[in-house]
């Protein structure tokens, strides 16, 4: 439910705030190895079942997340807003 909220509210903050030359995305990750979900990520159950249905088979490194944020605030995306972009491993996508 939550993650449907983000979604509606990144695209209505898009439609909103765009007429202001004001861009909003929303980054959708998977399990990123973190203190944060470090619970998550040391508990072998879980983590065999988010890699069994995973189509990489593994958890995210911090690294891999990181060039999508710095693209996401660069002028390189001045064309993009209104997005959810998951980068979870394939996860939303099985």
């Amino acid at each position: 439910m939550t993650k449907a909220a983000i979604i509606s509210m990144t695209q209505t903050l898009a439609l909103e705030l765009g007429g202001a030359g004001v861009r909003v995305n929303a980054i959708a990750p998977g399990i990123v190895e973190t203190k944060f979900a470090s619970t998550l990520v040391n508990n072998a159950e879980i983590m065999k079942r988010f890699n069994d249905r995973a189509p990489l088979g593994r958890h995210g490194q911090p690294d891999e997340v990181a060039p999508l944020c710095v693209y996401l605030g660069s002028d390189e995306s001045s064309f993009l807003t209104g997005q959810t972009i998951a980068i979870d491993g394939g996860w939303s996508s099985t």
